[in-house]
């Protein structure tokens, strides 16, 4: 007897690399699941302006990070884009989006709800900056499966829904790129993951809106699942029991016990990342 639904996620016809250069960008839900691959040692750039919760602040990340041709940020190989909601907010005095409020009166500002067809507006121009940057490069979108209780669960589910249809355009050709660069845009099911494997509140966090570690932990595997290639996996276990060494707490961190297991750790370190070519 089968007592959950799993969600089905379409074989992955690319995989992650251990030299892969991955980009997070957008939702605290892109810092959680980014957090686990920098624990990992990959190579990672997180949200490095912050959390952007909107099509339009994640571009804006994208455009500080890489409009610049002399930037000294990494190419992405992997940009994963999450996505939380289609709530925007204004700033009066300019009429520009603004990616933080900063804690400054309401009255400063006009909140507006973009369309399905300004979201992907926002989304192409993202790719379009991506592929400038690395004509290879893997996109792949996801919603943040964390509910914005703030708006009313109904409209947080159309804010959602908003977001789920840009990037059915931008994955479906509906945009006209070439259909090679098509497969290079991806879509990964965290919101379905949450709403419809996970659909129980053990696996939330103590405000019954964020997931749970566990739930951020087990979508993780499932993108590991996907994406990963054997060589990627194999780094993962290698690298584990190095990474329990490290988050030891010793009773006595004094004794000569303790200053021997540390020098074979770092030494173990060291060659793993020799191995995998880590700086």
């Amino acid at each position: 007897m089968e007592f959950r639904t799993t969600v089905s996620i379409p074989a992955s016809t690319w995989k992650v690399e251990p030299h892969h250069q991955l980009l997070f960008v957008g939702s605290c839900f892109a810092d959680n699941i980014g957090k686990r691959f920098s624990e990992n040692m990959f190579l990672t750039t997180v949200n490095p302006f912050g959390v952007m919760y909107n099509p339009a602040s994640v571009l804006h990340t994208l455009e500080r990070m890489y409009a610049d041709e002399t930037s000294a940020f990494a190419v992405p190989d992997v940009a994963v884009l999450s996505l939380g909601t289609n709530h925007v907010y204004i700033l009066n005095e300019t009429g520009e989006i603004v990616d933080n409020c900063e804690k400054r009166p309401q009255r400063l500002f006009t909140e507006k709800i973009l369309s399905k067809e300004e979201c992907t507006d926002y989304l192409t121009q993202c790719v379009n900056l991506l592929q400038q940057v690395n004509p290879d490069v893997r996109i792949i979108f996801t919603v943040s499966p964390i509910r914005y209780a703030k708006y009313g669960f109904h409209e947080s589910q159309l804010s959602k829904a908003t977001l789920l249809m840009a990037i059915h355009n931008l994955t479906s050709s509906f945009i006209s790129y070439p259909s090679s660069f098509i497969s290079q845009l991806i879509y990964f099911p965290s919101y379905e993951i949450v709403l419809d494997e996970l659909r129980d509140y053990r696996f939330y966090a103590s405000d019954m809106l964020h997931p749970s570690d566990q739930a951020v932990d087990y979508i993780y595997e499932r993108f590991a699942e996907t994406y990963f290639s054997e060589k990627t996996l194999r780094f993962v276990e290698e690298y584990r029991p190095i990474k329990q060494a490290l988050n030891h707490r010793p009773f006595n961190p004094d004794s000569a016990e303790y200053r021997r297991f540390i020098a074979q750790t770092k030494e173990k370190l060291e060659a793993f990342k020799a191995r995998y070519q880590r700086s």
